[in-house]
């Protein structure tokens, strides 16, 4: 009995937006990207990101507090942080006695992965409706200057990048200013007697 030989199945074509996208994140700025569609950006190699709700973000944008490069995709803001940044979050909340709070202050690290935003410069009309968009976009090498703890012997400062722990205490801030906002926004007041 001679054997059956099926046809082989090409692979699923990429469209040349993701393509490109890829190439910008891969080769431009030397980022590692998988999967799609969409394009997938990991994180843990040459960045974290710490993600809290958009409300909060906004809130945390109009802050004197420096931030690396800042994404939004529906209803979360999405903070770039320096690479390890993710394993520091639990205990740098413990220190600064927000430990025990219900925050949904988030992070991703080593083995996470995040949907690329379309690289800037290209219409917002292009995207679809709830894809991640940049606000502050990246650049090339700026994960040097990413929000990072002061190692040993280093300050934090201008020469060294934005400080992670200002920027965890001023989200931690809003996203506790945001959920108690939402909460009493949400419920009706009790009427006055006088």
């Amino acid at each position: 009995m001679a054997a059956t030989v099926l046809p082989t199945v090409p692979p699923p074509r990429v469209a040349p937006e993701e393509d490109a996208c890829a190439a910008w994140y891969g080769k431009v700025l030397g980022w590692t990207v998988t999967g799609g569609p969409p394009v997938q950006l990991v994180t843990g190699v040459g960045f974290d990101v710490l993600e809290l709700p958009s409300d909060a973000g906004t809130a945390l944008l109009r802050r004197p507090v420096a931030t690396g490069p800042v994404a939004v995709m529906g209803r979360r803001m999405r903070f770039l942080v320096a690479s390890g940044s993710a394993e520091e979050l639990d205990g740098l909340l413990d220190w600064l006695e927000w430990g025990g709070v219900a925050l949904d202050l988030t992070a991703l690290g080593a083995g996470g992965r995040i949907t690329a935003p379309a690289p800037p410069g290209r219409p917002l009309g292009e995207s679809p409706r709830g894809a991640a968009v940049w606000l502050r976009p990246p650049e090339q090498g700026c994960e040097a200057l990413l929000p990072a703890l002061p190692g040993p012997g280093r300050a934090a400062g201008p020469a060294r990048g934005p400080d992670l722990v200002r920027l965890v205490a001023a989200a931690a801030t809003e996203c506790h200013r945001a959920r108690l906002g939402r909460r009493t926004n949400g419920v009706r007041q009790p009427l006055a007697f006088s």
